[in-house]
């Protein structure tokens, strides 16, 4: 319906445009904006309008309107902030919640706004007060209570001993020192957020110079703070047992009643979503809160009633302490629809818009400045990994009870029936971090499942829970996973003892993938080193337009161009082919042109999608802290949470939609701790935030410490805050008390190299994400355009004629060096490679990495330190002192094959040709150069240029993919 501009205060055009905080307070009934300096400051006669705007990832803003109403406000000043509250809405297209509040009852949502309390002012502008700066004042002795473990509500309270008691936290501010006094029921948490408002008050009381000092209940005079602290109320006596007045006391329970307008009973044994009507106004009275739903054609003036009567109804059952939230069709909060038995899926409220605009267009009409009014721009944002790349992998597939540790050739082919282990160790802030994760295949068997998952556990205990664990399954994984495998394909079928077939969704017979049989692949990722084929049924269904695939049977071979897809998928499938069919020539399809055969494989022709696969968008996270007993999960969200939020006797879930995180104090019990990754999946059951949370969304179990900066960045990170010792209130008492900052003595984190495309032809910039790049001898394996591609690839392109398909050579830059790396030294082949490339006037990095020996027994890997090894020859050296985090390492023992300078192993030419009768098996395919001896390198690197150069000058321009024409691919 639409909204008369005469019932809407001029003040509010234009509000509610970007992420923040504003504040009317109501003078002589007239809403007047509030400076931005005096947010937070509130007095005891006065009643204010706050709109709080939070910009969303979606591009949209999300409105919550409060009006706070003091202990000595009018009833003309209270009524008067209610019905603006309602116009403030109407201003903003009817989206926002509005919540009253009340001083000394206010909610957590609201008191989170202004971390770490509230501390009302007497006085008001009724009153007729003068604004008086702190220091100009005579200090005056106040007494505080304090309670909340999350949310700290602060209470003045008269300054005598009867005041106190055993249950809460007391702070007695004066001139010269300032007291806490911690009652013996009350927790560590609570202690620790009271500590908060003691900081708080040192620096607006005392311009953050005085003494504090900490009193506990039951100790006398032989501590020097208590007998301070009792001497001020004339010493000390025992204190009653009967507590103060309950600060956050709760009104005695109504049962649930639904309401019309003027507040006519609705009769309904189970209340659900059919009951309310769109052109009317209901009240929904829960006892500690009364709900007001407001119909998305009701007017204006229905509204404002229906207000008035939840503040009649509070006044009549004297119940000052019960909460009002009011909500427009639409934008119902998640509390408020669970009180349903049924309630449908929400779905975007495109009224909203609608409504937004119509406001907009008579603001404009009558003059306003409307800009900003409408809708913000969608965030476009892909997902990046925030990981780096450069470190160790191991994969075990679980075969029943047992692991089977996966070969280097093997380890980045998964099979839908299977499970499987990894554990990635990489460069971190404070030395080596270690990711342990599980991978459920969509065939996997639940027995299988429960072994990865006890294995990896015990994985992580192992490692003294300083590995960070996630538990994935397959359609599900994050950015991270595909950048630690970098070019996965996933087979169907199985391997493992525990696979069984199956059918699958279209009813073909789901059959472990032969090389000789007919598959379909399709083709995902983001570039060179995030790229996955997945088989897929093979079936014309199968096939989308925003794809490309690799269908092959036997020895025929096709790669299928989607219309819609991008240069970079044509791009990565041409890699694939590497790895599903390196031997065989592809005949490349496009979509409208193909083959009969094509199809006669495939089945028969029929219809097939276009729109891209839809992925689990990362959204707005939610912080809850949570208790998990006797299988009973209780959460309780944090609003506008920070770290210091995250108490170490706790466990706290992070949920961002695309994933969630368990975050595990150091000081929780060690069998909270076991049931870590059940509280996760609990969570994603319970779907607290009613999203239709998937069951196999990735859940991540993080201990205090240990955080990766994928779980960081949703913070302002301190890492010295989780390293230092002690229990919440030690730690906060060591920062307040004397006034100790943490500080960080090793490097900060190294950001990650986000990717960056200059036009279709560009690739992400890998300084910090290429394996290849790595001077460690210790690493498991690497993968990558080698420096001798490198140099060819600079020759082989015509950059006037390079198809767009095709990446340039990507411009290296110094990678982070694993502290196991020795920099000053060189091999003597990488120094001929750069003189090699010299010559070609391209200069490219020589950074040729090691390999890393393997011990016989693979399924029990040997557990050792990260350390420089002088040789590759397989002995153990003494490890350094100083050595960073023990992680397990895979050591391999190839006996009596020749190594090179590098340490790989070194084979023939002809058996390392692509149409060798005799090929090298076991090897990275991608980088057959490597394989090399020097000398034979250098001698076929030469014929290579030659060969090159006495191609006809339209064959040169017409060699686009460089990656095709190493000079194990030439055929010299």
């Amino acid at each position: 319906m639409a909204v008369s501009m005469r019932e809407v205060d001029a003040v509010f055009q234009g509000v509610g445009q970007k992420d923040g905080l504003e504040i009317w307070r109501i003078e002589k009934l007239q809403a007047v904006p509030v400076p931005k300096e005096s947010h937070g400051r509130f007095f005891t006669g006065d009643s204010y309008v706050i709109l709080k705007t939070t910009a969303l990832k979606n591009g949209s803003f999300r409105h919550d309107i409060h009006y706070w109403l003091g202990k000595d406000t009018s009833q003309d000043e209270a009524g008067t902030a209610a019905i603006k509250t309602v116009e403030l809405d109407a201003a903003l297209g009817g989206r926002a919640v509005q919540y009253r509040e009340v001083q000394g009852n206010e909610t957590e949502r609201f008191l989170s706004y202004f971390k770490p309390c509230i501390i009302p002012e007497e006085g008001g502008i009724a009153s007729g007060f003068r604004h008086t700066e702190i220091n100009e004042r005579e200090h005056v002795t106040r007494l505080f209570v304090c309670r909340g473990k999350h949310t700290v509500h602060v209470k003045e309270v008269p300054f005598a001993r009867s005041s106190l008691n055993h249950d809460d936290i007391f702070i007695l501010d004066t001139k010269s020192k300032i007291f806490q006094f911690n009652g013996s029921n009350s927790s560590i948490q609570e202690r620790a957020k009271a500590l908060e408002v003691v900081q708080y008050l040192k620096d607006a009381n005392h311009e953050g110079k005085c003494d504090v000092g900490s009193v506990e209940d039951g100790k006398l005079m032989a501590d020097a703070d208590a007998g301070e602290f009792w001497g001020l109320f004339g010493g000390f006596a025992p204190l009653p047992r009967k507590t103060f007045s309950d600060l956050n006391g709760k009104d005695s329970a109504f049962s649930s009643n639904l309401n019309k307008g003027q507040t006519v009973p609705v009769d309904c044994d189970v209340l659900t979503r059919e009951l309310l009507d769109s052109t009317k106004c209901y009240l929904l009275d829960c006892g500690s809160e009364i709900y007001v739903w407001m119909g998305r054609e009701t007017p204006l003036e229905e509204r404002k009633r229906a207000g008035s009567a939840a503040e009649e109804l509070l006044r009549e059952g004297n119940r000052p302490k019960s909460h009002i939230v009011r909500l427009m069709e639409g934008f119902e909060t998640v509390i408020f629809r669970s009180k349903f038995s049924k309630w449908p899926k929400k779905a975007d409220a495109v009224v909203s818009d609608e409504s937004r605009g119509k406001v907009a267009a008579l603001l404009k009409r009558q003059g306003f400045n409307v800009k900003g009014l409408a809708k913000a721009a969608p965030v476009k944002e892909e997902p990046q990994p925030q990981i780096d790349c450069t470190g160790n992998l191991q994969v075990w597939r679980v075969n029943g009870t047992e692991k089977t540790f996966l070969s280097f050739s093997e380890q980045c082919k998964f099979y839908s029936g299977d499970c499987y282990i990894f554990q990635y160790s990489y460069p971190g802030e404070e030395g080596e971090e270690c990711l342990i994760g599980t991978w459920f295949g969509k065939k996997s068997v639940q027995d299988e499942k429960t072994t990865a998952i006890s294995v990896a556990s015990k994985m992580v205990e192992s490692l003294k829970f300083q590995a960070v664990m996630v538990r994935l399954y397959e359609g599900k994984e994050p950015a991270e996973f595909f950048s630690i495998f970098q070019n996965l394909v996933i087979f169907k079928g199985g391997v493992s003892t525990g696979y069984k077939k199956f059918v699958s969704e279209n009813g073909i017979e789901d059959d472990t993938y032969s090389e000789n049989g007919v598959a379909l692949f399709r083709v995902q990722g983001s570039g060179p080193e995030n790229m996955q084929a997945i088989q897929v049924d093979t079936a014309a269904t199968s096939l989308n337009s925003s794809y490309c695939y690799v269908l092959h049977d036997g020895e025929t071979l096709f790669t299928w161009i989607g219309n819609l897809s991008s240069s970079m998928d044509q791009e990565l499938a041409e890699r694939q082919l590497d790895v599903i069919k390196p031997n065989l020539q592809s005949r490349m399809l496009k979509e409208g042109s193909e083959y009969d055969q094509f199809w006669k494989l495939l089945g028969v022709k029929s219809e097939y999608p276009s729109q891209k696969i839809a992925k689990d968008q990362e959204s707005d996270p939610h912080l809850f802290s949570c208790t998990f007993s006797k299988g009973v999960l209780k959460v309780r969200e944090i609003f506008n949470f920070t770290q210091d939020d995250l108490m170490t006797e706790d466990v706290f879930i992070l949920d961002c939609h695309s994933c969630v995180f368990v975050w595990v104090g150091q000081r929780v019990d060690t069998k909270m701790r076991a049931q870590a990754l059940s509280v996760g999946e609990k969570f994603l059951e319970l779907d607290i935030l009613m999203e239709n949370s998937s069951q196999e969304t990735p859940v991540y179990v993080i201990t205090e410490g240990s955080e990766p900066q994928f779980f960081t960045r949703f913070f302002t990170w301190d890492s010295a805050k989780s390293a230092m010792h002690g229990n919440s209130f030690e730690r906060r008492l060591s920062i307040v008390k004397d006034g100790v900052k943490p500080k960080l003595d090793k490097p900060k984190r190294r950001p990650t190299t986000s990717s960056s495309h200059t036009g279709r032809s560009s690739v992400p910039d890998k300084s910090q994400r290429s394996r290849s790049m790595s001077f460690s001898p210790d690493r498991v394996r690497v993968r990558g355009r080698s420096p001798a591609f490198n140099a060819l690839a600079a020759n082989f392109e015509n950059p006037n004629a390079r198809n767009l398909s095709t990446p340039p050579p990507a411009i290296r830059k110094p990678s982070p060096k694993s502290p196991s790396s020795d920099p000053t030294k060189q091999p003597q082949r990488a120094a001929s490679i750069a003189a090699i490339s010299a010559s070609f006037e391209r200069p490219r990095p020589t950074l040729i990495p090691k390999s890393i020996k393997a011990s016989p027994d693979v399924n029990k890997p040997q557990v050792e330190a990260s350390k420089p090894k002088p040789e590759a020859n397989g002995k153990d050296s003494t490890p350094a002192k100083d050595s960073p985090t023990v992680t397990p390492t895979i050591q391999e023992d190839v006996e009596g094959q020749p190594e090179n300078e590098e340490g790989l192993p070194v084979y023939p030419y002809e058996r390392l040709r692509t149409s060798s009768i005799n090929p090298v098996t076991d090897i990275d395919v991608t980088k057959r150069e490597t394989y090399l001896s020097a000398a034979e390198f250098r001698e076929r690197f030469g014929m290579a240029k030659e060969a090159f150069a006495k191609l006809p000058k339209w064959k040169q321009n017409s060699i686009v993919n460089p990656y095709k024409h190493s000079v194990t691919s030439l055929k010299l």
